[in-house]
């Protein structure tokens, strides 16, 4: 454009390409794979990238995203499925509200939910354990409200700050991040982040609008299961945290050995996340299947019905990978680093920032999180010395935010809890928030140590 610097336009050449990206979800109701493909396409020429270089970019950056992420997710979407399937997450809950009382059963369904919620999906993690906020609600007598929403804020938590989650695993593929550290630092932010927006809030809230479960879901939704079916205690937490573990590990090992010694190079095998969540489903094939009396054939059905539901989520997070690679080699990465270099922000606050604008237009936490991370990443490279792990945690922090009527998840959590879209915004979308900001805190806190 005349009168224009070529990296004024290419940063107008963005903010045109990615409101036009939440139009198309929003307006158009278009599915976020194919509005990514039309909006990388549409950057990488307005851009003016060569032609023949625009599709290579996005199938560099699709299948550089998909050749990790991808099989990650396969892996921790069988285990979760094994789990649930097994009653290993009932037992988790129970087991950990005859521990905590009637009077502190909020905190029992929130620590449930943040263990549960490690290796599920935030939707599956919701319907797998809304009955038992129906049954523990209706036994200890305790408001719906004051129940559940400590049990979404602790999926919630995961769901956005803790690996194998797609957005955190997503953000460190981009970042360049390690597993290891990003997986403790997740842990030590997402703890104390639920604990705020889900217990403490949810009794303060609770007083107010106490909510109350439709008697319709309540037939259909509540199961009530024999205690002595389920798997044991011990048995279901070893196999659900296995691949935590593992990868904790292998950090743990690359800070305490040298290069080249033997010990640290098989441990490094061992923690790698692929390695780590496929011996955590081989476990959980005799600990959730064979053990509970499954045969090969019936824990084979099992693992075929969960990749269904995933390949919606895997397409989506592989258009992403290449949406930020055009933004990269389109040059748009470079000028936005160098804009944020100049205006001293924060690199952890602008990539909260940017996540969190996303989140609120589009509704969807993983194109928040794979938006956000590609177009903070030039950043690091003109400020040496962030912290990679906390830029992941930042994004997935933003990518949470104010879950309002665009977002699915508002919808589910006003069905189930019988409850007004103004009630809704009160509960649910201000423990959100509440888990962003807090979130973000936190992270800047943890940055001043790390």
């Amino acid at each position: 454009m005349p009168g224009m610097s070529h990296e004024t336009y290419l940063l107008l050449d963005a903010v045109v390409t990615i409101i036009g990206l939440i139009l198309l979800i929003t307006r158009l109701k278009l599915h976020p794979f194919v509005a990514l493909i039309i909006a990388a396409g549409f950057l990488g020429l307005s851009a003016g990238m060569p032609v023949a270089t625009i599709v290579s970019s996005f199938q560099e950056g699709f299948g550089g995203v998909l050749g990790f992420v991808g099989v990650v997710l396969a892996l921790g979407t069988m285990l979760g499925k094994m789990m649930a399937d097994s009653g290993g997450a009932d037992q988790i809950a129970e087991t950990l509200i005859r521990a905590f009382g009637k009077q502190r059963v909020h905190w029992a369904m929130m620590l449930a939910a943040f263990l549960v919620g490690i290796p599920l999906f935030f939707e599956i993690g919701f319907i797998l354990l809304i009955p038992l906020v129906f049954i523990v609600a209706r036994r200890s007598g305790v408001a719906l409200v004051k129940v559940g929403i400590p049990l979404l804020a602790g999926l919630s938590a995961v769901h956005g700050l803790v690996p194998p989650h797609p957005g955190p695993l997503m953000a460190i593929g981009v970042f360049g991040a390690d597993i290891g550290t990003t997986i403790f630092y997740g842990l030590l932010v997402a703890l104390p982040t639920a604990a705020i927006a889900g217990p403490l809030y949810g009794s303060w809230i609770a007083k107010r609008i106490p909510g109350h479960a439709s008697e319709d879901l309540l037939v259909h939704a509540v199961r009530e299961s024999a205690a002595g079916s389920l798997p044991g205690f011990g048995v279901t937490l070893l196999t659900v945290l296995l691949p935590v573990a593992l990868m904790l590990l292998k950090t743990g090992a690359d800070v305490a050995l040298p290069d080249g010694h033997a010990v640290r190079a098989w441990l490094d095998l061992i923690g790698h996340p692929i390695t780590a969540l496929l011996l955590a489903l081989l476990l959980s094939l005799y600990t959730f299947g064979h053990a509970r009396g499954r045969d090969a054939r019936q824990i084979l059905g099992l693992l075929e019905k969960s990749l269904a539901p995933t390949a919606a989520i895997v397409m989506v997070i592989g258009a992403g990978g290449g949406f930020k690679q055009m933004l990269v080699n389109s040059g748009v990465g470079d000028v936005i680093g160098h804009l944020a270099v100049q205006a001293r922000i924060s690199p952890i606050v602008l990539a909260w920032l940017v996540a969190a604008l996303i989140r609120i237009a589009t509704g969807s936490a993983t194109v928040a999180t794979i938006t956000g991370a590609g177009i903070v990443v030039p950043v690091i490279e003109r400020m040496p010395g962030v912290n990679r792990e906390l830029l992941v945690l930042a994004t997935g922090a933003g990518s949470v935010i104010l879950s309002h009527v665009n977002d699915a998840g508002f919808w589910m959590v006003k069905q189930y809890f019988n409850m007004s879209v103004t009630e809704t915004f009160k509960t649910w979308t201000v423990m959100e928030t509440l888990l962003s900001v807090i979130g973000l805190g936190f992270i800047l806190l943890l940055s001043l140590v790390v």
